[in-house]
């Protein structure tokens, strides 16, 4: 009986090893972004504070997201700056007007809906109580792709059990859930899922 109480015990303990360790480190390839970003220096050197002051909430309730390369080109001249990122961004994407390439850490999945404007209008809510203090990062972070469906780690999460949480573990749906709990919104499955 000891013997076979060991075995599953070890077994039980190998599986956990694979499936919290080694086949999220499989499941995940990491890619760096097309150039180095930093809010926190670009909130400094600019005095622009505010998140709509370069992603910007349409009066129609879209949100452009990261922001079009017009809005970089505003600040940004070949004469700015001295940093490789920013002779890249000038070279590569500002002179040719091309879009900057980034990958979205935020990318919802297929079938689900989300609009910034009922939550930021409507609610009240500030970016930073879903986002986090993206304005103070002062570091480029490497995005993690999923192989399998693409999405960003930041979707799912960085710890599979969730009983630790990254500074920049992304929104969940139990993230949303317990939000609409706090502030008494009912929203049922179709409120969000297509």
């Amino acid at each position: 009986m000891r013997r076979y109480l060991l075995v599953f015990g070890f077994g039980f303990a190998l599986a956990l090893i694979v499936g919290w360790v080694a086949f999220p480190r499989a499941l995940y390839v990491s890619r760096q972004q097309p150039l180095d970003f930093y809010h926190k220096t670009h909130a400094e050197k600019s005095g622009l504070t505010q998140c709509d002051s370069c992603h910007v909430l349409g009066s129609d309730g879209t949100f452009s997201g990261i922001p079009r390369m017009e809005v970089c080109a505003g600040c940004h001249t070949d004469k700015l700056g001295t940093s490789q990122s920013e002779a890249v961004l000038v070279e590569s994407y500002l002179k040719p007007a091309r879009e900057t390439p980034w990958l979205v850490y935020s990318r919802q999945p297929a079938n689900v809906w989300f609009s910034h404007a009922i939550h930021t209008r409507r609610a009240g809510l500030a970016c930073t109580d879903c986002h986090g203090n993206y304005g103070e990062s002062d570091e480029t972070r490497v995005y993690q792709q999923n192989r399998i469906s693409s999405y960003s780690r930041d979707i799912w999460g960085h710890s599979i059990s969730r009983l630790r949480r990254a500074p920049h573990d992304g929104m969940k749906m139990t993230d949303c859930e317990s939000c609409h709990r706090r502030h008494k919104v009912e929203v049922g499955c179709l409120g969000c899922h297509q």
